[in-house]
This record gives C-alpha cells, structure tokens and sequence, in this order.
C-alpha cells in the first residue's frame, strides 16, 4: 500500500507507514517508478 500527495505540484509517494519513498513530477511519473520500486523490492 502506497499513498501520494500532491506537494507545490509536484507528486511525492510513502509507504503503508508513512515513510517518505520517492518523488515524481506527476501521478503518471510516480505510477511508472512505483511499479518499478516493487519489482526492485520483491
């Protein structure tokens, strides 16, 4: 579970506890290195 927040316009992604990952320029950014970010994690 992940979670995004638009911040000064720009997209910023945590964890299921609240810990900061990554940030994107836009959601369709974030959605991409999310997917990435899984497989590196599994």
């Amino acid at each position: 579970m992940y979670s995004m927040r638009n911040v000064n316009g720009h997209i910023q992604v945590y964890d299921h506890r609240g810990n900061f990952l990554f940030s994107a320029d836009n959601e369709r950014e974030a959605r991409e290195e999310l997917e990435s970010y899984a497989e590196f994690a599994a």
